[in-house]
């Protein structure tokens, strides 16, 4: 049934008796009668009863005002659509659009008009090397009064420094003057990131998006060329940082997506994935350690810019009064280099290397990150080993040829394997039968329940023996109503000791935990456990769209089952008018993910909420 409804006369209305809360949205929590008569330009009435129809036909109105219509035909069969199509649907035809992005003339002044941006002045960051480039943006810098920089040829943490007063955006990849598309993740983030596109990279497949997935990882390689290194983002400010490492496996699932993308691309992609292995991860003294193992370090001169004001001024305190110093005087001495504190810089060295690890921020990493062999970043680097040992010789006849080496599968497969034996000597606790960050420094582990002591399982870098073992210990320490939390509540009562909350732990739950667990229980055969997990998180995420107008927000609190998570930055998402026209990133790739490998008779009990706790 259709209703040709007038635009703008039905959304006042509709707003006016339901959304009593007046924030432009129709949720559980407003106190209309939730039951809506709509009239048709042609006098035909039919009443939508309920918040979740209700805020359907919210949508499909913003719809089309949106699209500048006064009148357009409203299909009941939109409004009364069964949850999990309708996220879906609006995933797969509209978030992924509304989420990417291309650094030209046609998409530059959406990316230097977001709140990252100083107001009068937008800048782009150019490579050196780039010169096509760099012309490209000289001719179009007077239009969008962008002011052009072009970056020196050797980018150190001194220089980064002197730009920190500068921020702007760093360029990608140019294709005959138009920008190599990506998807950000959403929000207040209008930039690529690093393992985010990863994720996103994985529903973009499923929805049958190779092309954009396909340009992500393309825009990955020209970072590795042109900066050294996946950035954590293409801001200016993280130059000096990387991201964990998913490229190995962001180039696999996309060529085996379509493998008439041809070799001469997979070639040089990992000709580059290489590079990056070798001169990021694998530079003795650096980013891996004397015991063969691999951390997190981040380069980078006093405190991170992009934080919020406020962010550090506890631990700021403890150095000010040392110093008896206001906060505010002790900050501006510290970063023009007046006051030398090697504490303070160790300090700033961990945060830096948290937030390169993705996982900013966690108690688990706190003023401790570079001095630990993490296990989710050793999983990352023998998927990688094992992932060029299968692509050499599937793809390559058993032979791949780099500047300086020619390379067989049986290489890879021997770096993998010592790789996994050196995690299970050095990560791996029998006592609590799980793998856990070792501190290289201290020569212990740190005993800490993360969901990332689990990313052996999608790595496929743990027996079954062990895989078996950490079946129990993560349904019984990190399973909760709405998926895994981060950490364990244990592991959190323990350690922050009554401070403040981290969002990377719990009572948080995050969309790459849950797909790498998915994922990893799969491997090893725990059918039953991953069905559950994903319904938990599915249903977590389908019952909030339901109860607050579409929702899909970047995290949740998965003990209350909530998008109302307040800890550090807030939740990203949560904020909008009438609809969500892209959701998050990630967070879209989870739900897409999950209903393709969640079995027929689930979606169904999704579709009618029903609770996880009365299913298993």
């Amino acid at each position: 049934m259709t209703f040709k409804l007038n635009i703008n006369t039905t959304l006042e209305e509709l707003l006016f008796q339901e959304d009593t809360d007046r924030d432009r949205k129709i949720t559980k929590e407003d106190r209309g009668p939730k039951c809506f008569k709509v009239v048709s330009t042609d006098g035909q009435t039919h009443e939508i009863k309920g918040t979740y129809f209700l805020s359907n036909l919210l949508q499909e109105l913003a719809l089309a005002k949106n699209q500048g219509l006064l009148e357009a035909d409203i299909l009941l069969s939109r409004i009364e659509e069964a949850p999990t199509d309708r996220i879906s649907r609006m995933i797969r035809t509209i978030f992924w659009n509304e989420l990417t992005r291309t650094i030209d003339a046609d998409g530059i002044s959406k990316i230097l008009g977001d709140d990252k941006t100083e107001s009068r002045v937008k800048r782009i960051y150019v490579p050196y090397a780039d010169s096509s480039a760099q012309a490209y943006y000289k001719k179009i810098a007077a239009k969008f009064n962008l002011e052009l920089v072009i970056l020196p040829k050797e980018i150190t943490p001194e220089f980064v420094k002197s730009i920190n007063s500068k921020p702007g955006i760093l360029s990608l990849k140019l294709t005959h003057d138009k920008g190599v598309p990506f998807v950000v993740p959403g929000g207040r983030f209008n930039e690529m990131y690093g393992w985010d596109s990863y994720f996103e990279g994985v529903g973009l497949l499923l929805d049958g998006r190779i092309d954009l997935a396909k340009a992500m990882v393309d825009n990955f390689c020209y970072q590795i060329e042109h900066y050294g290194k996946i950035l954590n983002a293409n801001r200016s400010y993280y130059l000096t940082r990387t991201q964990p490492p998913f490229l190995s496996s962001f180039i696999r699932e996309v060529y085996e997506a379509d493998t008439s993308i041809g070799k001469v691309w997979l070639e040089a992609v990992l000709l580059i994935a290489i590079k990056e292995y070798e001169t990021v991860w694998m530079v003795d003294g650096k980013r891996q350690t004397t015991n063969t193992l691999n951390r997190y370090l981040a380069e980078g001169i006093g405190i991170p810019p992009e934080t919020e004001p406020g962010h550090f001024d506890e631990v700021l305190a403890v150095y000010a009064n040392r110093y008896k110093l206001s906060i505010s005087d002790f900050v501006e001495k510290y970063q023009n280099g007046e006051i030398h504190d090697t504490d303070l810089d160790a300090y700033f060295m961990h945060d830096r290397s948290l937030r390169e690890s993705g996982h900013d921020t966690s108690w688990r990493l706190d003023d401790v990150c570079a001095n630990l062999n993490t296990v989710d970043l050793n999983s990352l680097l023998y998927k990688y080993e094992a992932d060029f040992a299968y692509l050499i010789e599937t793809y390559f006849c058993d032979k791949f040829k780099t500047d300086s080496k020619i390379y067989t599968s049986a290489y890879w497969l021997s770096q993998a394997e010592n790789r996994k034996q050196v995690m299970n000597d050095t990560l791996w606790s029998d006592k609590q039968k799980s793998f856990f960050d070792y501190n290289f420094k201290s020569k212990s582990l740190t005993k800490f329940d993360s969901a990332t002591n689990f990313y052996p399982l999608w790595a496929k870098c743990c027996s079954q023996e062990q895989a078996n073992q950490m079946r129990l210990s993560l349904m019984r320490d990190f399973k909760v109503k709405g998926g895994i939390t981060g950490t364990s509540k244990k592991a959190i009562e323990v350690l922050s000791k009554g401070k403040v909350q981290r969002q990377w732990d719990y009572p948080n739950g995050w969309a790459p935990h849950q797909m790498l667990i998915w994922k990893g229980l799969l491997n090893y055969g725990f059918e039953k456990e991953a069905f559950e997990l994903m319904y938990r998180w599915l249903w977590m995420i389908t019952r909030n769209a339901v109860d607050y107008n579409g929702t899909i927000p970047e995290k949740y609190d998965v003990v209350s089952c909530t998008h109302k998570v307040y800890a550090e930055y807030g939740n990203v998402g949560t904020e909008f008018d009438y609809i969500t026209t892209s959701g998050f990133g990630w967070m879209n790739a989870s739900y897409q993910y999950g209903l393709s490998l969640l079995p027929k008779n689930r979606i169904a009990d999704l579709n009618e909420l029903l609770d996880p706790d009365d299913l298993f």
